[in-house]
């Protein structure tokens, strides 16, 4: 999909639109727009770290003289500075990231696609990546589009998720949003009247759905409850205590991304 929205690849049917720009017939005015960091390496071999990120804006539209400005301010961003100067051969890994991320944002662009951006990074450098990621989503000037499969990373610095499966749209979510309307997603540790721990006490459930919770038997003695707008946690143990069940342990719970991801798996 990125490579397609890129021009890399020809769409077999169909079209798409990136910053009002049709990405069969304008892909020149597409690039000079767009920043992209590929997940695989793509460096010359022994070409400095300055260099590259020159070269890299100079083919995204910027005259030589504005590309070497803008290479060196990419560069000392990103906390390359004292590098720059270094084949990018004898980079680290880490440091190989960084100067991919300097190459997509040197021309300025609209929309930055970052593929698998810590891909490979040990602690230090993830949060070095991520805290750049969140500093160029939060300043604004460019919308940053993050292509990960750890999903930690997306939670960290997305606050929209989209979920592809087999190339079609899985699941769309506003994560800020789907917070809030978790805050009434509970999860329940039952033990029954003889102190049993058979499971959960279906009856209990059944009374709990007819309530108009969503319920779902998490493990055993435990129970995931979803609360409508009218029932409180007192209706709960009101139930509970009808039917002579101990709610031994109540915790607030959110949907993760992960939960969300595997719902989409699914369905």
């Amino acid at each position: 999909l990125l490579h397609t929205l890129l021009g890399f690849y020809p769409p077999s049917a169909g079209t798409a639109r990136v910053l009002g720009n049709d990405i069969r017939t304008q892909g020149r005015e597409i690039r000079s727009l767009m920043g992209y960091m590929p997940e695989n390496d793509a460096f010359v071999s022994g070409m400095s770290g300055v260099r590259l990120v020159r070269l890299m804006a100079e083919l995204s539209g910027l005259p030589p003289w504005a590309a070497l400005e803008r290479a060196h301010e990419a560069l000392f961003y990103v906390g390359l500075g004292e590098a720059r100067y270094r084949p990018v051969d004898s980079y680290s890994l880490g440091m190989k990231q960084l100067a991919k991320l300097a190459q997509s944002l040197a021309h300025g662009p609209k929309v930055l696609f970052l593929d698998e951006p810590t891909n490979g990074l040990d602690p230090p450098a993830r949060e070095r990546m991520i805290r750049l990621i969140r500093d160029l989503r939060d300043a604004g000037e460019v919308r940053v589009i993050l292509s990960s499969h750890l999903l930690r990373d997306v939670e960290e610095c997305c606050e929209e998720v989209l979920v592809l499966k087999a190339g079609k749209i899985a699941t769309y979510c506003n994560l800020e949003e789907e917070r809030r309307s978790n805050r009434r997603f509970l999860e329940l540790e039952l033990r029954g009247e003889n102190g049993g721990e058979s499971g959960v006490d279906e009856p209990f459930a059944a009374a709990l759905t007819a309530l108009g919770c969503e319920c779902a038997e998490s493990t055993r003695r435990r129970l995931k409850v979803v609360l409508p707008a009218e029932v409180g946690v007192a209706d709960l143990y009101r139930v509970a205590d009808e039917r002579k069940i101990q709610i031994r342990h109540l915790d607030y719970k959110r949907d993760s991304l992960e939960d969300i991801f595997l719902k989409a798996m699914e369905s």
